[in-house]
């Protein structure tokens, strides 16, 4: 329990850092959405790359304050990265494209559960350091 408040500044950081990070994956969503470029999976897809770059940079200096090499870091962020980015795939296809429900909508709800995820992930593994103090 007494780690509780330092895990919610850890978390407060993690969400601050998943805004600026969506800010990315929805703008280009929308974007290719609604240019036509795109359909909301692939769209979604290309996003959720471009949010997670925002997200590693910030996430590894902000929110772990991680000294692990970056070499070793930036595998460990890949691969947990590439399994939001599969459940991402995976929701999103099932809601958009097997449910026909609205692309937004469908989005936010993916985003909650890969949010879950990706902070549970970086804490134990990823980064695996101290909370933000």
């Amino acid at each position: 329990m007494g780690n509780l408040p330092a895990l919610a500044r850890q978390f407060a950081a993690f969400f601050g850092v998943g805004i600026a990070a969506a800010i990315v994956h929805y703008g280009m969503l929308v974007g290719l959405v609604e240019t036509g470029l795109a359909s909301p999976v692939p769209a979604t897809l290309a996003g959720y790359v471009g949010g997670g770059i925002v997200s590693y940079l910030l996430n590894r200096r902000h929110t772990y304050r991680s000294d692990r090499p970056h070499g070793e870091a930036t595998w460990r962020f890949a691969l947990v990265a590439f399994v939001g980015f599969l459940v991402t795939w995976g929701l999103m296809h099932l809601f958009v494209d097997r449910l026909a429900l609205p692309y937004l909508p469908a989005q936010v709800a993916t985003t909650g559960i890969v949010l879950v995820w990706s902070f549970a992930a970086h804490k134990v593994w990823t980064f695996r350091g101290g909370p933000v103090p």
